[in-house]
């Protein structure tokens, strides 16, 4: 038996907490910002993936006006660091409620580096961050996405393996719902199937 639920009757935080608890797990966009006036803004999004390869492009969804959304905005640029189990502590503070002007870098004590290709700075600390020039921004709702082109890739070399990053090595988080975070877990290779050999694993022949 299923509990039918119409998003239509509910208030926008019981559709918020089915949404998060339902489309798990998400990938976390630690995104990194400039302010027109300098400061930097380090902020986790949990709603974020890939839109295009070529151009590259990524996505990140702002819920509601936030200082990474308004840097972005003024500035053009920011940066996705993939946020690595070592430092969930360090992310989730960084998606504490500071004062604007605050930078989460400097309150959190998270290490920055230099970027090479935009102004904001990268997360030290990442295994593998995406330098972006902003592409488009589309309002929806109560929210706003975020497109931007990768101008730039920056992968540790201590979690490639043949010159890619491997799953494994980056140990990746994300997000599922409520208060609860996932870490990697247990990883399976298989491999897709083409048409023309589907008949015979289908038949098990």
């Amino acid at each position: 038996m299923r509990t039918e639920l119409d998003p239509a009757l509910l208030d926008g935080p019981a559709v918020y907490r089915l949404l998060t608890s339902t489309v798990v797990p998400r990938p976390i966009a630690w995104v990194s910002t400039t302010s027109a006036d300098g400061v930097d803004n380090l902020a986790p999004h949990s709603f974020f993936t890939v839109s295009s390869v070529a151009p590259p492009i990524v996505q990140f969804t702002s819920v509601g006006r936030k200082d990474t959304l308004r840097n972005v905005e003024a500035t053009g640029q920011f940066v996705v660091n993939l946020a690595p189990e070592p430092l969930i502590d360090e992310v989730n503070r960084t998606a504490t409620d500071f004062p604007p002007g605050t930078s989460e870098f400097d309150a959190v004590g998270v290490a920055r580096e230099e970027s090479a290709r935009v102004r904001p700075p990268r997360v030290a600390g990442s295994p593998a961050v995406l330098e972006c020039a902003l592409h488009s921004t589309l309002p929806l709702g109560d929210s706003t996405l975020v497109l931007g082109r990768v101008v730039h890739f920056a992968v540790d070399a201590a979690v490639l393996v043949d010159g890619h990053p491997e799953v494994t090595r980056l140990r990746p988080l994300a997000r599922l719902g409520g208060d609860e975070w996932s870490t990697l877990g247990g990883v399976r290779d298989l491999r897709r199937i083409r048409y023309s050999e589907y008949g015979e694993h289908a038949t098990g022949d």
